[in-house]
């Protein structure tokens, strides 16, 4: 029964996607959303069951499908990993899905390719959940690239707008880049392991040394780097907010940019042997964090705000791996799945009440027109900016706290920088849109309407999970979920050693005024002198000029990588239409000749010595005609005359022979 249930997790939306993908035109859109939904809500259905008995058993199990491919060396199965990691994987993919899938359907009613919506949804969940839960690498990399597919169809949504291709083009060939240092990594892992297992790779990881375990570290990275949007293939994200809100949701806030936190995380047994390469990945993870919220302050596109925030968050998460706090790193997974969620959608409700607009310069005072909107994302704003006791907080302030007290000052400090920053960029959202005064369009205003309860109803679960989503992890490094994650990430993962009461309560009042300060200065610039922003603006235009430019990081790469690429392919354009082209049709043009000289030996040589053969064969034919008169006599006179010279050429033969003879004697 237990391997039924863990099965059906992923072939449940998989069903849907063949019944609406194939079958969805003959039916309506009734039918298709609530196969859509009703398979992600079965998916989560078993996804409890099996959380419940991993809990309850304790157990690490593995559930083979089939042998997939088997042949020298190599043998690998499509099979199922079910452990502590993989469940909390599984909740957060499919509970924060279906929420997701649910809220799509008041989203995106009235939507041409309603069916085809929730088709590639339900796609994209079958690939999360063959990511986070296949029992070796190659699984792991199907639904890698299964996710990027969905990513660029999703994001690509709008097909017929020029901006959503183009965002949809970008983000397809920036995971490429990354997805290339995974194959690497891929690669070294099976030339060092002989299997792709994670169960054999991880008991063996140890008798790696430490230049090839920093080697597949770093190019895990890399992969990481690009599925995660972290520094420096982060450009695709931000542009990704061209497709539906449901979709920044599900994919570019709690699922599949996670995914390089999850593999990190999951591959910790060869990272714990390459301290260069968690260094890196915290550099990375601390850089991004900082660079990412400093672009966040000055954007005018709400859902743009978030996707920074988004970027900025993930780099956290990366920072805890760095350190070795690989629960902390899955902990403020699980929770910024709850709020960013909750944000994206709020923010979706905000769009869809406004008629499209995403400009926060045109909205303002919407708290009292849109009441459940406003009060969720405040909930939301005050998660992700660290405020005590929401879910934010306990997860933030234990990669702070770790950081600082396994002495990585430098690290704690950029974490520090990021987490004001983050306060300060939500709450300047929070009342550049629903405070002050309306600036609201006149056709909008006309038209401002509260989001149906369909819409209402998943914010507000998340909104719950938001305020008391993070007590799992209560208190800091020692509570259930560090003990549940216990035999996946072991005792460093945890955090492995006992903290000071005392030291613990101040780094959690530092945390809390951190993000009060951020709150403040907010406030202050947004509510209580609103024009102060706009001067500083102003009295610092290169500094405004460079992030609301996001530091000119995409010129940057269009006039390095993108432009060169295109002038190399015109070249090699050129080079194909001059060069192998004219080969080509000169092949052609000789071919011609030869077949023109060809035809004109045929017709003045060939057919002459067959005419000629003819005219002789006419002519013996003619003559052996006549000799074939019919009459006896003539018969007769040539039998005579045959006998005659017959009698003749004996005679001949006989006389030489003779006349020899006697010369001889």
């Amino acid at each position: 029964m237990f391997d039924l249930l863990v099965v059906l997790i992923p072939v449940l939306p998989l069903l849907a996607v063949l019944v609406n993908g194939l079958l969805g035109h003959r039916y309506s859109h009734g039918v298709a959303h609530r196969l859509g939904w009703g398979s992600v809500g079965l998916s989560f259905g078993c996804a409890i069951a099996v959380f419940l008995s991993t809990l309850s058993t304790g157990l690490t199990r593995e559930v083979v499908v089939y042998r997939w491919i088997f042949g020298g060396d190599l043998t690998i199965n499509l099979a199922f990993l079910v452990d502590p990691l993989t469940c909390v994987m599984m909740l957060v993919v499919t509970g924060v899905g279906f929420l997701i899938h649910v809220y799509s359907v008041g989203y995106m009613h009235g939507e041409e390719g309603f069916t085809r919506f929730f088709t590639y949804m339900n796609l994209f969940m079958v690939s999360m959940l063959l990511l986070v839960m296949g029992n070796n690498y190659l699984v792991l990399f199907i639904g890698w690239e299964g996710v990027g597919l969905c990513s660029y169809l999703l994001i690509g949504y709008y097909y017929d707008r020029v901006s959503a291709a183009k965002a949809a083009t970008k983000a397809f060939v920036v995971n490429r880049i990354g997805d290339a240092g995974f194959l690497v990594a891929i690669f070294l892992v099976f030339v060092n392991f002989k299997t792709l297992d994670y169960t054999q790779v991880f008991a063996q990881a140890g008798q790696l040394s430490t230049a090839m375990a920093t080697a597949i570290g770093l190019c895990l990275l890399i992969g990481a780097v690009g599925k995660s949007a972290q520094l420096p293939l982060y450009t695709w994200l931000p542009d990704a907010m061209e497709g539906p809100t449901p979709v920044s949701a599900l994919i570019h806030a709690a699922t599949m940019v996670t995914a390089g936190v999850y593999m990190i995380v999951r591959n910790h047994a060869i990272y714990d042997m390459a301290p260069l390469a968690m260094t890196t990945v915290a550099l990375v993870g601390g850089l991004t964090a900082v660079f990412a919220a400093t672009i966040g302050l000055v954007q005018n596109d709400i859902k743009r705000v978030l996707a920074y925030s988004t970027v900025s968050q993930l780099g956290y998460m990366f920072l805890a791996c760095g350190i070795g706090a690989y629960t902390a790193a899955i902990f403020h997974l699980m929770t910024h799945a709850y709020f960013k969620a909750l944000l994206f959608l709020s923010a979706g409700s905000v769009i869809h009440a406004l008629s499209g607009e995403q400009d926060v310069r045109k909205m303002g005072g919407l708290r009292s027109k849109l009441p459940w909107t406003h009060a969720l994302f405040l909930i939301g704003t005050l998660a992700i900016a660290g405020i005590f006791p929401l879910a934010g907080f306990w997860s933030k302030d234990e990669i702070l706290a770790h950081a600082f007290v396994h002495r990585h000052y430098g690290l704690y400090a950029i974490a520090a920088i990021g987490a004001f920053l983050t306060a300060f960029y939500m709450f300047r959202l929070t009342y550049l849109t629903f405070y002050g005064h309306s600036r609201v369009e006149p056709h909008a205003a006309a038209h401002l309407h509260e989001s149906p309860a369909i819409m209402i109803g998943p914010l507000v679960v998340l909104g719950a999970l938001s305020i008391v989503g993070g007590f799992p992890g209560v208190p800091p490094e020692g509570g259930w979920l560090h003990h549940f994650l216990g035999p996946v990430v072991g005792v460093a993962g945890r955090g492995g050693e006992h903290v000071r009461v005392g030291l613990v309560v101040a780094l959690m009042g530092a945390a809390t005024g951190i993000a009060l300060l951020g709150w403040g200065l907010a406030h202050y610039l947004y509510s209580v002198r609103p024009d102060t922003a706009d001067r500083w603006a102003a009295e610092a235009p290169r500094v405004y000029s460079t992030l609301r430019n996001k530091y000119y990081v995409d010129e940057v790469y269009d006039a390095v990588f993108v432009e060169p690429t295109k002038r190399l392919g015109a070249a090699w354009d050129w080079f194909d239409r001059h060069v192998i082209d004219a080969v080509v049709r000169g092949v052609g043009r000789l071919t011609e000749t030869g077949s023109a000289a060809s035809t004109w030996f045929e017709k003045y040589v060939i057919y002459g010595v067959i005419n000629v053969t003819g005219y002789a064969n006419h002519l013996a034919a003619w003559s052996w005609r006549k000799l074939q008169s019919g009459m006896v006599h003539h018969y007769a006179a040539i039998i005579v005359a045959g006998l005659f010279i017959l009698v003749h050429l004996i005679l001949i033969w006989w006389t030489g022979s003779f006349a020899l003879g006697v010369a001889a004697r």
